[in-house]
């Protein structure tokens, strides 16, 4: 995924879906460097986590 898709999905009212490393993930924030997200599980966990955006994949 690029900068500009992640700030697409950002701003889009629908939901999307986004995982990393095979996990379902919201996106928080394009950081930034640029190439870098905090993410966060979908669930009831809310641990964040900041990810390369090369990384995300989207559904």
């Amino acid at each position: 995924m690029d900068a500009k898709r992640v700030k697409q999905i950002l701003s889009s009212s629908a939901e999307i879906e986004v995982k990393y490393n095979g996990a379902s993930v919201w996106i928080d924030k394009l950081n930034e460097d640029g190439r870098t997200a905090t993410v966060h599980l979908r669930g009831p966990l809310e641990e964040r986590s900041e990810v390369e955006i090369g990384e995300l994949t989207e559904l």
